[in-house]
């Protein structure tokens, strides 16, 4: 075989693996019981070579997910030994430190054997509705309380389902079915993602991946080391307050160019009281994520393109110890690529976007008959987003999840789970920040309970008390709004409520613009007014 041919061929199977884990995302999107998973692609897919690395993953999924799994999978090898794994398994934990950072996140890793040689791992994750305890909120004082914590374990044994996980699953959480439906789920997107990959296996005569992951790895690791060697060479830094639970918090960072890329944490504030700290497995998704989109953005996601990205971290709000409160960790771990990319734009400038909303603006809401009504419960959430910032030559995108990537929730669905109505769900007009290219906006939400009902709901918003910065000259982002229609101002944080025949209005936060506005295209201007994103 020519090297040409080689070449060729490796590349073939590449993009085969990639359509391989593609099918296994999609198998979970199609599959999942709840919206978040099911309608906001709340996931992430992959596969790995034996030795744990990961060897491509599925478009479909957040980095948030990816990131950590790329990591997780690491800890279910140690843990579970090898000796120990058998055709048929499924390993399962929700370990905020060994997982992806909260317990509502569910980590499913399964062994892919080849006849009786392991050739792989398939891992997925994916959000469930509940998981007990406090329910999904920032008001727990520790882990303990925000939920059932499920160690790395087997959740089936030669294609055996463990029988008793399941009974302690429906008797920890309120929404039994949908939990345990995911459950499986992800179970069945590791078995198809393994029945793809042993066919795809045959169809080539492959006895193993070890020369298409050497190919993998070698050709990622040459282009993202090219990539850095381009980069200016030093240490740049930048702080970003962000609203906390009952104050606001200070989040820092240096980011240093060498033959690799660090990040590091210290001067953020320390660990909080509240549910709002991150384990350093997230914290590093987020970062690499960032570093990624602007130092290698074309070249695809797997072990080798994450080794030269680090980070480091004393104890704090990024580096939170167990068993601190981290159930909305997605909250300041959304916050960390802004935090990332503005120490980034010094070394880089005119390649690096302004700062948007960042954290979604996920509600969660438990509701149920008034007293002496009869009525339907139900446990509710809804992912929603508010704009991004402008990038160096074009407006910030609208209404969208960066950097999570998650995709906002169809009101019809939401309406579906829960005795609720969704009377307004619209663009914010000028909530995005001036520029040469204005900020994305953000959404104007108007939630109420049906009649006969209540609710009390999960705040776990940001820029509230501080709204995304533009960058350089760029105006701000309008901050964000949480009210009742009466104009009662509700808290960013924690659990709240809702009277009946009231309504929950949501004003999120729009994205920073882009350069001095006075260089704007009068043409875009009054594309902005006729449209009604900008008011006159």
């Amino acid at each position: 075989m020519t090297d040409a041919t080689f070449e060729i061929r490796m590349q073939v199977m590449w993009n085969r693996l990639i359509s391989v884990v593609e099918e296994q995302a999609m198998t979970l999107l199609r599959t999942a019981f709840s919206t978040s998973v099911r309608e906001a692609g709340d996931l992430s897919a992959g596969v790995f070579d034996p030795e744990g690395r990961m060897l491509a993953q599925a478009v479909t999924g957040t980095p948030g997910h990816v990131n950590t799994m790329a990591e997780a999978v690491l800890h279910f090898i140690a843990e579970i030994g090898r000796e120990n794994m058998f055709a048929g398994d499924t390993y399962v934990t929700n370990d905020p430190w060994k997982g992806t950072g909260h317990l509502h996140d569910i980590t499913m890793v399964s062994p892919s054997f080849k006849g009786d040689t392991l050739v792989g791992f398939f891992a997925c994750t994916a959000h469930v509705v509940d998981v007990g305890g406090r329910g999904f909120g920032a008001d727990g004082k520790s882990v303990y309380e925000e939920g059932i914590q499920i160690p790395i374990m087997k959740f089936a044994e030669r294609g055996v389902v463990n029988g008793f996980l399941v009974q302690m699953l429906r008797a920890n959480v309120r929404e039994a079915n949908q939990v345990v439906g995911d459950f499986y789920s992800l179970a069945a997107c590791n078995e198809v993602g393994h029945r793809r990959l042993i066919a795809m296996m045959d169809e080539i005569r492959l006895d193993t991946l070890d020369t298409l992951g050497a190919f993998i790895f070698s050709r990622t690791d040459t282009a993202v080391k090219a990539r850095i060697a381009a980069l200016p060479r030093g240490a740049w830094s930048n702080t970003l307050l962000t609203d906390g639970y009952d104050s606001p918090v200070k989040l820092a960072c240096t980011v240093t160019i060498g033959d690799t890329v660090n990040v590091d944490f210290a001067g953020s504030d320390p660990q909080s009281r509240y549910g709002i700290n991150v384990p350093v497995i997230y914290t590093k998704a987020y970062a690499s994520y960032a570093l990624k989109c602007v130092v290698a953005p074309d070249i695809p996601n797997n072990w080798a393109s994450l080794e030269p990205f680090t980070v480091s971290s004393p104890v704090n709000i990024l580096n939170a110890e167990r068993p601190a409160p981290v159930s909305v960790r997605h909250v300041i771990g959304h916050m960390v690529p802004d935090l990332v990319l503005g120490a980034l734009a010094q070394a880089l400038p005119g390649r690096v976007l302004a700062e948007g909303a960042a954290a979604l603006w996920n509600i969660h809401m438990s509701v149920r008959p008034v007293a002496g009504q009869s009525g339907g419960r139900a446990e509710i959430l809804m992912f929603n987003s508010g704009g991004m910032g402008a990038r160096p030559a074009l407006d910030g995108l609208s209404a969208t999840a960066f950097p999570s990537g998650v995709m906002t929730m169809p009101i019809e669905a939401t309406e579906q789970t829960g005795p609720v109505v969704i009377w307004r769900k619209e663009l914010r007009p000028d909530s995005g920040g001036d520029g040469q290219y204005r900020g994305g906006l953000g959404q104007e939400i108007e939630i109420e309970p049906l009649p006969g009902h209540e609710f009390d709901f999960s705040a776990m918003f940001d820029r509230v008390g501080h709204g995304a910065k533009g960058r350089d000259g760029g105006g701000a982002g309008a901050a964000g709004v949480v009210a009742l229609d009466d104009g009662t101002k509700f808290n960013p944080k924690g659990w709240q409520h809702v009277p009946a025949g009231r309504r929950l209005k949501l004003s999120l936060p729009g994205g920073g613009g882009y350069g001095d506005p006075a260089r704007r295209d009068p043409l875009a201007r009054a594309n902005d007014i006729s449209k009604g994103y900008v008011s006159k």
